[in-house]
């Protein structure tokens, strides 16, 4: 402040800030969905007191109620994110709009995964005590994550252009988070069955694989969509052509001989035997799936067709997850030497983008 005395008179210049002060650490908190007293507590046990010696509990208390109440009014800002960068009321760096819109857009894994495939509707998000309960996080959260979810799809749904493009944009998401969200939508969109018991044993990063897989390989996708792998429109023309791939039967026995070749050595020669004495029953079972998924009954049962019919029974087996790779990379190669790929390379272009999207999904979902 300069001043400059004129007889009774001062000159006095005055700068006055605004600028909004972003506890990143309360605000994870708040986000997470503790109370005032929880949040404290929890800082109080993180040494909060020590960082300022001769603070109080009280003084805690009252400085993460401000935080709160910020917080509380901002969090309008965060369900339309764009108007965070247009507004003048809390005034933050760039980076900091960043991180709080996606620390306010990020989700537990968990709780996705109990929400992923239902229906947005009013009776579900009633119910989220119970997936409160059962993943361990906080109602409040849980809440704030499902209206995200909700508020997302909702806006892509009534928005032009690309599902990622328009969630990157208009909800200022960075890619990975963004991804998450456009496989989400794309499980959802396509009404593919995630809940039935056999499919407990899936997490959430399992079905963002499979997802993401077959967005790279299944889908119509624009030229920039093809390069992120995220377009959440299945192509059914290619879902059509898969019927094609059962002209393959007929040559099960030339296959059979191509991929003992390729394997021999390269894999247990337990493994071998049985992908010699069965080979004919894992082509018959990738194939007949492929046939079926212009129906949408069958592509809405993939991930249980998966399960059942081919993941549970080489788990029986106890195949190794490294030479169920090495089996299905020689099942697509060996394929192409096929006569029926050599005089139609149409077919070819279809096998490969089959069996490329379904490889991912089960590789995602072999385990345990």
């Amino acid at each position: 402040m300069q001043q400059s005395m004129l007889g009774n008179h001062a000159e006095v210049d005055v700068f006055v800030g605004n600028h909004t002060d972003i506890d990143p650490e309360i605000f994870q908190l708040w986000v997470e969905g503790n109370s005032v007293q929880e949040a404290t507590m929890e800082l109080q046990q993180r040494g909060a007191l020590q960082v300022f010696p001769g603070s109080t509990m009280d003084l805690l208390l009252g400085d993460v109620l401000d935080h709160y109440r910020t917080y509380g009014v901002l969090e309008k800002l965060l369900q339309l994110p764009e108007r965070i960068y247009d507004q003048w009321i809390f005034q933050m760096l760039p980076g900091v709009q960043q991180t709080i819109i996606k620390m306010y857009y990020d989700f537990d894994d968990a709780v996705m995964r109990e929400l992923l495939g239902k229906k947005l509707s009013a009776r579900h998000r009633k119910e989220l005590d119970e997936v409160s309960i059962s993943t361990g996080i906080n109602l409040k959260s849980c809440r704030r994550q499902f209206d995200n979810l909700k508020r997302i799809t909702k806006a892509v749904e009534e928005l032009t252009g690309t599902v990622l493009h328009n969630i990157r944009n208009h909800f200022c998401l960075p890619d990975d988070l963004a991804k998450k969200y456009c496989a989400i939508i794309f499980i959802a969109g396509n009404r593919f069955e995630t809940n039935k018991r056999k499919l407990h044993f899936l997490t959430f990063n399992d079905f963002y694989n499979c997802a993401h897989s077959m967005m790279s390989h299944w889908t119509t996708a624009t030229a920039d969509e093809e390069n992120e792998g995220c377009s959440v429109d299945l192509e059914r023309d290619f879902l059509l052509e898969l019927r094609d791939l059962r002209n393959l039967l007929e040559k099960e026995k030339e296959h059979k001989i191509s991929i003992c070749k390729v394997l021999k050595g390269k894999i247990s020669d337990r493994i071998y035997s049985e992908v010699e004495h069965n080979f004919k029953v894992y082509s018959r079972t990738l194939i007949n799936i492929a046939y079926g998924l212009n129906h949408n009954k069958e592509l809405r049962d993939l991930f249980i067709d998966l399960v059942e019919k081919y993941i549970d029974p080489c788990k029986h087996l106890h195949w190794p997850p490294s030479e169920m790779k090495s089996f299905l990379q020689a099942y697509v190669e060996t394929g192409y030497q096929l006569d029926i790929f050599k005089s139609n390379p149409s077919l070819k272009i279809v096998w490969k983008r089959y069996i490329d999207g379904l490889s991912g999904c089960i590789l995602a979902m072999y385990h345990n």
